[in-house]
């Protein structure tokens, strides 16, 4: 018999606000990139100048993904969350104003700000959602990656009007600035405190305060999670390449105008939040490893027919599949990551971590270098990387498999580690609705009178 966990009022606020707060930062993101054109021409720079202005936001990014996981593990993710939202506003600001100053330098100092807040608020927000997925027993990630991706169809629209009108680009980024300040203080009053915070008792041979790089470099010992990180890294690399070229690749690769490039990715973009949105009924019913290999072979099918297809109407249509394959992969190991038993369930956000930092580091760094490879064999050519790595990725997707956890002593039965999505705890711990405010990923109990959600 399967329990329908009973979430509370508490839990339920804790996962609205980080659906709202992913939202808000999709809107921001699209924002930026939408009015990037009338930020060039308010600096009046030209397009190698531009790429330098735009070094700055792969710079913070990467910054606060590398420092986030082990600033959750000292300060839990809500502070880290707190931080990372001021420096996203700031960001938002210092563009704002160094577009109406016509100021390159205002500019890439902003993006920095915005990448270094982005980078810390989305590793925290996914041990955030890591943990929800255990105290509610169902699949929470997806949903999480759903709302930022969202928010980026959002933010496009919105670009693509107020470009249509010519609205002041700084009136806009400074409008986003503020709804985004005002998203991130609901939400972290919603959020509880100390989550992925490191226990304050070490294990057997361990010092006190043993983490951050050292704790997260350690996980990596799992050959388990080893298989994880590559299959996010093929992954989030699919879905990265197809934010970083698609527009291009159907204009220079497929003939096809400008206009039919930035649609094509709109398609994409909307693909990847329906993709997300309908998972979880997927992962309940077949699983995470049997829903990645599947996504992981959609994925390369529509990558291929881009590649090989002499149709740019077939090449465009084929984004669908792109985008819907892309969709799961990010989020669904994430949450598999989370997945430990007996003492691993306390490094669940070194995990979490660990593997995020593994996915935003292919979806920021991997892509770019397609571009030293197009310059050799062409766009199309370059995606075929792509299509090697979705291949290998679905061959291991049964590192993603649920594991099996020690049965309670003293308990005729036997826990059942990870959720539906891979990752989330069933059952009488979870049922109860208790908020986590310490301990690894602020993981929900496992009950062993429970079967799995």
């Amino acid at each position: 018999m399967k329990v329908t966990p009973v979430v509370d009022a508490r839990t339920r606020r804790w996962r609205a606000a980080l659906f709202l707060f992913m939202l808000a930062t999709g809107v921001s993101m699209a924002s930026w990139v939408a009015r990037t054109p009338a930020v060039r021409d308010a600096l009046d720079v030209s397009t190698g100048a531009m790429g330098l202005v735009l070094f700055g936001l792969s710079v913070g990014s990467m910054a606060g993904v590398l420092v986030s996981g082990g600033l959750v593990r000292r300060h839990g993710g809500r502070t880290v969350i707190v931080f990372g939202a001021g420096l996203l506003v700031a960001g938002l600001l210092v563009i704002a104003g160094g577009a109406a100053l016509e100021a390159s330098g205002g500019v890439f100092g902003g993006l920095a700000l915005f990448g270094a807040g982005l980078g810390l608020a989305e590793v925290a927000f996914n041990i955030e959602g890591a943990a929800v997925e255990r105290t509610v027993g169902r699949p929470v990630l997806p949903v999480l990656h759903g709302c930022f991706s969202l928010g980026t169809v959002v933010g496009a629209l919105l670009g693509m009007g107020l470009t249509a009108v010519r609205f002041p680009v700084g009136w806009h980024l400074a409008a986003v600035a503020v709804a985004v300040a005002a998203a991130g203080i609901w939400t972290v009053r919603a959020i509880p405190p100390g989550t992925g915070r490191e226990d304050a008792e070490p294990r057997a041979g361990e010092r006190a305060g043993a983490g951050g790089w050292r704790a997260q470099v350690e996980v990596w010992r799992d050959r388990r999670l080893v298989l994880i990180g590559l299959i996010v890294l093929a992954m989030a690399f699919a879905e990265g390449s197809a934010n970083d070229w698609l527009p291009l690749l159907m204009v220079d690769g497929h003939g096809t105008s400008a206009t039919a490039g930035s649609l094509t990715f709109m398609l994409f973009a909307v693909a990847m939040t329906a993709g997300r949105f309908a998972g979880g009924p997927l992962l309940v019913r077949y699983g995470p490893a049997a829903v990645v290999r599947a996504s992981a072979v959609v994925a390369a099918v529509g990558v291929a027919l881009v590649v090989f297809s002499s149709s740019a109407l077939l090449a465009g249509a084929a984004v669908v599949l792109w985008g819907l394959g892309a969709s799961l992969g990010f989020p669904v190991t994430v949450s598999a990551a989370a997945a430990g038993e007996g003492e691993g369930e306390r490094d669940a956000s070194a995990r979490v971590a660990a593997v995020s930092t593994a996915g935003y580091a292919a979806f920021l760094v991997g892509p770019p270098s397609l571009g030293f490879l197009a310059d050799h064999v062409g766009l199309r050519a370059a995606m075929i990387v792509v299509l090697v790595l979705l291949g290998g990725a679905a061959l291991i997707t049964g590192a993603l498999r649920r594991r099996t956890a020690t049965p309670v002593a003293g308990d005729g039965g036997e826990a059942t580690g990870g959720g539906a999505a891979g990752g989330g705890a069933a059952g009488g711990g979870a049922a109860g609705g208790a908020v986590p405010s310490r301990g690894a990923a602020g993981g929900g109990a496992t009950s062993a009178h429970s079967d799995p959600v």
